[in-house]
């Protein structure tokens, strides 16, 4: 069976038990502060699990996409570790429990896909006898079969928990450590876990007591990569069908030897990692320095740095997504429909890492240069090396051996453990308590959103996530209300905001928003008396601001439609931001636009705008919108009935956000920036109705001020600005000619300096330059001037000092470095710098030691020949 065959099997096993079969969530985890990722098949069905919401069925199944990074070096390094794995999982809330859970898994195994029963072994808490007794007589499994374990048994603090019951494979004795004692549990490779069932069965209190839950539920897990190497017969994950397709483009691209070792390692992290950074794109994550996107830098980089390992230089992983997206398209079509989007991302990153990692060598190169006696790099600055600059640790390792160095590991040591403890208290601060109360037990047959609604009633009142009854002055809540006219936040669009008003209370409503099923709340400060459960309350949305967001919103779908009829059908939304004040879009573009696009584009959607155009909004099925042509916004989530906005003849998209009823509403649309934001992604903000009047006026204001300054008319300022440049630059080099004579004529000062250092001629000297470009050309005139040998130059420019230092090329090849030269100036003066062997520049703050720095660049000439 392949994997994709494997996959549909479970779904379709569990469906047939009455399971409801999902697509896999996002791994951009849903209103859970919590998590960073979704790690595990459960997680994102925890509120179902803790009783937060009540589920689509008591039943499910699931292939969940799963992301850890826990343990990131050691991918490629053992057959199992994965940056991105696949949980099939099946869920029963508070329906069946052990005895079921155990039947079909039983079942699955050895009936569909038909594993020799003789080879599965189990895993009990000791405690478990239910578990044990359904294993030995419902199953028939033999004593020496079933092993007790303390280890068996799912907690994470506080809440639900209980006993966990695991199954394994035997490969077989040749896959084992061959010693007498070697059996389940071994840390050998021979006992393979495959599936995991939680039996979630006790509440874990304060106190640690365990309470009996009221529903029991049912938790399991079997990951699909190890259930494809035990039916393909493989030694490991990597060459199943589920990866293998990968590791071969690999090879063709390096044309590499997969038997060799350290080849297959890079391998394996490259096929792992382009398939989490395929994923990870394809639900809306973009590279980036923090959260989410850091994470996928990370991989990104890492795959590309294996790549140079393999000899491989030019930019190679988009190549392979094709691949991915044809392995797993049939499972997650969304791949497909975002397939150039992923390719345009992981392009534009991979060569702004070209340079960084070209960077990180050059940083490196200084490091080993100024090691010392010692022979030993600072374990500080390699840590910097490798989390600044994403540079591998192995490869600082690797190439500190080929220059007889070692690394200080327990200084890398303490510097990780003190970014991680940074982390760990980052972490500490985010809540994980969501903030609405259980909403399990209300009717939502009675909850409806309604924008023209003036009254309702308040169904749940709720305070940090618990329900009370009241909330008095100033108190922060959440409601919900029978009936609300209030729009949630959603596709980029923020909340409504606005007043609810009872016979007692008033509160300020600041945000709205939106739980995963689909029910709208509030967050409010009661501003005025109290508020209570069941009172009967009316409306007031923010009327003047609601219209703005639906104009910034309307033209946000005509933004879209004209950048794709100016640019092209590569352009996708690759992010928003509705607000009342502007709009904000993020798409998919290989460079910056011109000023004809963008007045192109400003044009195009104005001109819709002046049609005079009604919308049309209504609700279909997702697959007859589809067929309908209408666009999906980037990231978000659909269910079968969606609603699709179109503005006829021009665009059509799903969207759930407020619209106007007719373009001519907009009034006026200007585009006012337009950016990149460093990940292959341009972003346009962009103004309406009255902002855009307003930014209009501002700049007409501008304008004829500076024509005022010019003395001239409006019309007349471009050629004027031209004619005031072109006198700047003639006085730019009247200058630059009167200070290169200035520096000639000093020139004999300067080599007086020379000094024989060890048999190098060593120049040293104060000199007089307005700018680091004037010293960097002084440096040259001398060292052309003396023909070989090294120079270092000191200049005051303000309350600062710069430093350049120029190294012959004969005199790099004995061992001279200029970084390691001007960063001893630097450090005298209280600053820092560095470059590469044959220039480096460097600057400092204490102008008054400029002559010590300069006997410091000097000794440090001295060190390096001794």
């Amino acid at each position: 069976m392949t994997g994709n065959e494997i996959r549909k099997a479970f779904l379709d096993f569990f469906e047939s038990k009455k399971h409801l079969k999902l697509h896999s969530f996002s791994l951009v985890p849903e209103d859970d502060p919590s998590l960073l990722l979704i790690g595990a098949g459960m997680a994102p069905l925890k509120p179902y699990f803790t009783g937060k919401l009540v589920p689509p069925s008591y039943r499910v199944t699931t292939s969940q996409k799963c992301i850890r990074t826990g343990d990131l070096d050691n991918v490629g390094r053992t057959a199992r570790h994965h940056t991105f794995f696949e949980m099939l999982g099946n869920f029963s809330f508070g329906d069946y429990f052990k005895k079921d859970a155990i039947a079909w898994a039983w079942e699955f195994l050895t009936e569909v896909l038909e594993l020799d029963a003789d080879k599965l072994y189990v895993t009990v808490y000791p405690d478990d006898e239910e578990a044990y007794d359904l294993w030995h007589n419902m199953i028939g499994l033999a004593d020496e079969r079933i092993f007790k374990l303390e280890d068996n048994f799912w907690e994470i603090g506080e809440g639900p928990c209980g006993p966990d019951s695991e199954i394994f494979y035997d490969l077989g004795p040749e896959r084992g450590c061959g010693q007498p004692t070697c059996t389940v549990g071994c840390d050998c490779d021979r006992y393979l876990e495959i599936w995991n069932l939680v039996f979630t069965q006790f509440d874990r209190t304060k106190d640690g007591k365990y309470e009996p839950l009221e529903k029991k539920n049912i938790d399991t897990g079997a990951g699909l990569e190890r259930l494809a190497s035990v039916i393909q017969q493989k030694d490991s994950n990597f060459e199943t069908d589920l990866l293998f397709p990968l590791m071969e483009r690999v090879i063709d691209i390096c044309h590499g030897n997969y038997a060799d070792p350290q080849q297959k390692i890079a391998m394996k992290v490259i096929g792992d990692h382009i398939r989490a950074v395929t994923m990870m794109i394809g639900d809306g994550i973009l590279p980036g320095n923090e959260g989410r996107g850091y994470v996928l830098r990370r991989i990104l980089r890492r795959a590309v740095r294996f790549g140079r390992v393999l000899g491989i230089e030019k930019a190679f992983l988009a190549d392979l997504v094709d691949i991915v997206v044809d392995m797993y398209k049939e499972a997650y079509p969304e791949l497909l429909e975002r397939k150039e989007l992923i390719k345009t991302v992981i392009d534009t990153e991979e060569a702004q890492f070209g340079a960084t990692l070209a960077q990180g060598l050059e940083l490196l190169n200084e490091m080993i240069a100024a090691v010392g006696d010692k022979k030993i790099l600072e374990g500080r600055q390699v840590f910097r090396l490798y989390d600044t600059f994403g540079f591998p640790l192995e490869l600082t390792e690797e190439i500190a051996r080929e220059h007889g160095l070692a690394l200080d590991q327990a200084g890398f040591d303490e510097a990780m453990k003190a970014q991680q403890e940074r982390a760990r208290t980052a972490r500490a601060k985010v809540s994980a308590t969501v903030a609405v109360p259980d909403t399990t037990g209300l009717d939502r047959s009675h909850v409806v959103i309604d924008e023209s609604a003036a009254a309702g009633k308040i169904v749940i009142l709720g305070n940090d996530g618990v329900a009370v009854n009241e909330a008095e002055k100033d108190e922060a809540v959440t409601i919900i209300f029978d009936k609300t006219p209030f729009h949630a936040e959603g596709g980029g669009q923020v909340g409504d905001t606005g007043f609810v008003m009872s016979a007692n209370g008033t509160a300020e409503v600041t945000d709205t928003k939106c739980l995963p099923n689909g029910l709208s709340y509030v967050i409010a400060i009661v501003t005025k008396g109290s508020l209570k459960k069941g009172d009967d309350v009316t409306f007031s949305v923010d009327k003047v601001r609601n219209l703005a967001i639906a104009r910034n919103h309307t033209a946000t779908h005509l933004l879209q439609a004209a950048l794709r009829k100016v640019l092209g059908s590569h352009v996708n939304q690759a992010g928003s931001l509705v607000a009342p004040d502007r709009l904000r879009f993020d798409f998919t573009h290989f460079s910056p636009l011109t000023a004809d696009e963008i007045a192109a584009v400003e044009r195009e959607v104005n001109t819709q705008i002046w049609k005079n155009i009604s919308l049309e909004i209504e609700e279909m099925p997702i697959d007859e919108a589809k067929k309908k042509g209408a666009m999906a916004l980037f990231g978000e989530k659909y269910g079968h009935i969606v609603r699709v906005v179109t503005v006829p003849g021009f665009s059509c998209e799903l969207c759930g956000g407020s619209h106007v009823t007719n373009t001519s509403v907009i009034g006026f649309f200007r585009i006012v920036g337009e950016s990149g934001t460093g990940t292959g992604i341009r972003r346009i903000e962009a103004v309406t109705g009255q902002a855009a009047y307003e930014t209009a006026a501002h700049d007409s204001l501008l304008l004829a001020r500076t024509a005022a300054l010019l003395k001239t008319k409006e019309e007349e300022i471009p050629a004027k600005v031209e004619q005031v440049l072109a006198g700047f630059k003639e006085s730019e080099r009247e200058l630059q000619q009167l200070q290169r004579k200035l520096a000639t004529s000093s020139l004999d000062k300067i080599l007086a300096a020379e000094t024989d250092v060890g048999g190098v001629s060593v120049v040293a000297a104060a000199v007089q330059a307005e700018s680091m470009e004037g010293l960097r050309d002084m440096a040259d005139m001398v060292l052309n001037k003396l023909g070989t040998g090294i120079v270092l130059l000191g200049a005051v420019q303000g309350d600062k000092v710069n430093f350049v230092c120029k190294v012959a090329k004969d005199t790099v090849q004995k061992g001279f470095h200029a970084g390691r030269i001007v960063k001893a100036a630097a450090v005298t003066v209280g600053g820092g710098g560095g470059g590469r062997p044959d220039m480096a520049q460097a600057g400092g703050k204490e102008p008054q030691k400029l002559d010590a720095a300069l006997a410091a660049g000097k000794k440090a000439v001295e060190e390096i020949i001794s």
